[in-house]
């Protein structure tokens, strides 16, 4: 059997008519739904970033290759010293002790970023600095704490035989020529520009940032600088999504502060259905003046409206023309404690990065905590020599996340945590 929706808001609600007063001015909350499934249903919405840039190995630190590299050369280029010493002959070598010493005829010096073309023939060595290019004849290196150069400069005395290709790093030993050296999705870490160095490459190819638009709603919202007026607040969750996108692979553009009014709230989608995701912060509560839900059940498509979590229940998505909407609480805590988890991995989807890996503790609570929300909570404490100390105050108070090291989750049938219960405790870094 198939229920309308509405019609049970309204036949729930036909008892009460002082309550359908109210109802006829403040739209209700979809049924709320649970927080893995919401998180489920953001992802499924959101594809990698296909489009693809040409960025300077400098700039390209944790971005994400687009396409597998192939050398274009061997490197090193030439077989080459691995250790500062003499180039020589393995053979005149063999039988060298610290009490027998074979001596060799010194015929030149190799210094860095020399080479030569003289030879060594037989009984002749060649001093010679790490990196330097072998010279023709010599097939070995002898390290320079096992030979002494003579007071005159014209012999070596050998005092430890080697054998051939001994300290020697071989033409291609690093990187052969044809050789898929990186692969399209590494991250490229400072290791992996290091090989992109190594094969003179000055640009790599990477996968464009996804363009994340964060709109600010709210008359009672001033942006920084300016004097605030009696009722206003300064805009936080502008700044905080912003930074928390960013270290997570997102190109952010910060919107302008939009007025509570339909006209605003719809030119505002539109103007930033440019970019590949779009959040507001503010307007999805249920109000006379939040107005984001049904722009977007008009305009598109609205897949939630009112998660099962505390804090951060009015959280909304929708689809808008083929771009995602995320609708966030306004209040500062609600709204960070949402961006981490539904907003990261979105993000870190659509920019090729792999999932984080959360790094999840064990620690005793400080003192008994009572849930009393029916919701799962997502609770913000600080560690204090293995103590858990709950530190959340009201959904609108920043600093109810920026003096907590991680967050415990509370199921939605738990009520009471007793002081000293083990919990498990989710880091934010």
């Amino acid at each position: 059997m198939t229920y309308n929706l509405e019609s049970f808001y309204f036949t729930l609600n036909m008892y009460d008519l002082r309550r359908m007063n109210v109802m006829s001015e403040i739209t209700p909350f979809r049924l709320l739904i649970s927080r893995e499934k919401a998180v489920e249903t953001v992802l499924d919405a959101v594809k990698p970033v296909d489009r693809v840039e040409l960025v300077q190995i400098e700039m390209a630190a944790n971005r994400v290759l687009a396409k597998n590299i192939v050398a274009n050369m061997d490197v090193p280029p030439f077989d080459r010293a691995a250790m500062d010493g003499y180039a020589v002959r393995a053979e005149d070598t063999y039988g060298a002790s610290e009490f027998s010493p074979k001596t060799l005829r010194l015929v030149g010096v190799l210094r860095a970023g020399e080479s030569t073309n003289k030879s060594i023939g037989r009984g002749e060595c060649m001093r010679i600095a790490t990196g330097c290019p072998i010279p023709p004849g010599a097939d070995a290196i002898v390290m320079a704490e096992f030979a002494e150069e003579s007071k005159d400069g014209n012999t070596v005395s050998i005092f430890k035989a080697v054998h051939p290709l001994e300290n020697i790093s071989p033409k291609g030993e690093d990187l052969k020529k044809g050789e898929v050296v990186l692969r399209e999705g590494d991250i490229l870490s400072p290791a992996k520009i290091g090989v992109l160095a190594a094969l003179g490459l000055r640009r790599a190819p990477v996968y464009q940032k996804p363009r994340i638009a964060i709109i600010p709603t709210g008359i009672e919202i001033r942006e920084l600088g300016f004097k605030l007026a009696e009722g206003q607040v300064y805009d936080i969750n502008s700044y905080t999504l912003a930074s928390l996108l960013i270290e997570n692979g997102a190109l952010v553009t910060r919107a302008p502060i939009v007025p509570d009014n339909r006209e605003d709230l719809k030119n505002a989608l539109y103007r930033f259905l440019n970019h590949d995701l779009i959040v507001f912060s503010g307007g999805s509560s249920v109000g006379e003046r939040d107005m984001l839900a049904d722009i977007i059940e008009e305009e598109g498509k609205l897949l939630f409206h009112g998660v099962q979590i505390k804090p951060g229940k009015p959280t909304l998505f929708g689809i808008v023309r083929g771009k995602p909407v995320l609708g966030m609480p306004g209040y500062p805590a609600s709204c960070l404690s949402n961006a981490y988890i539904f907003l990261v991995p979105m993000v870190r989807k659509m920019a090729r990065l792999p999932p984080k890996k959360p790094t999840i503790i064990r620690a005793k609570m400080a003192r008994r905590f009572v849930s009393a929300s029916g919701r799962e909570q997502f609770l913000p404490v600080k560690i204090i020599d293995g103590k858990a100390y709950p530190v959340f105050k009201k959904s609108g108070d920043i600093t109810s996340l920026s003096k907590a090291d991680g967050y415990v989750i509370l199921p939605v049938n738990l009520d009471v945590i007793e002081e000293g219960e083990e919990v498990s405790v989710t880091l934010f870094e």
